[in-house]
Parts: C-alpha cells; structure tokens; sequence
C-alpha cells in the first residue's frame, strides 16, 4: 500500500510513522520517500485501518495506487 503523507519532512518524522505503524502491526514492512513525502507499507492491516493509525500519529495520508484497496 502507497501514501502520500504531506507532513512528512524529516527522518524524526519517518521514525515516529515507522513506530505507529510497528504498534500496529509488528512484522510490518515500511519502506519511505522523504523527498517525495511517500511510504509504502507492506501489511495484513487495511488500507482504512492504516491511515487511521497514521492520522492518529500526527501525519494525515493519503492512499495511493496499486494495492491501495487492500
């Protein structure tokens, strides 16, 4: 699953969306793109259930693209 994740801006950012994410599902993969303000997330939890987490973080998402139905 893709996100856009506007208010991603520095790596204490991607630290703390890594973090929520893991509490959520720990064998999660996350990988980002700071530059781009983009992570994709590989995960059994729903695309819904995902960008609540994020929300919940402080970085409200966007889905995006292929497996962004999940």
């Amino acid at each position: 699953m893709k996100f856009h994740v506007p208010e991603m801006s520095c790596g204490h950012c991607v630290a703390a969306i890594e973090k929520a994410v893991k509490a959520a599902d720990p064998p999660a993969t996350i990988r980002t793109d700071l530059a781009a303000h983009a992570t994709e997330i590989d995960s059994t939890v729903s695309t819904a259930a995902l960008l609540q987490v994020l929300a919940e973080a402080g970085y409200p998402a966007i889905a995006l693209g292929e497996g962004s139905e999940d």
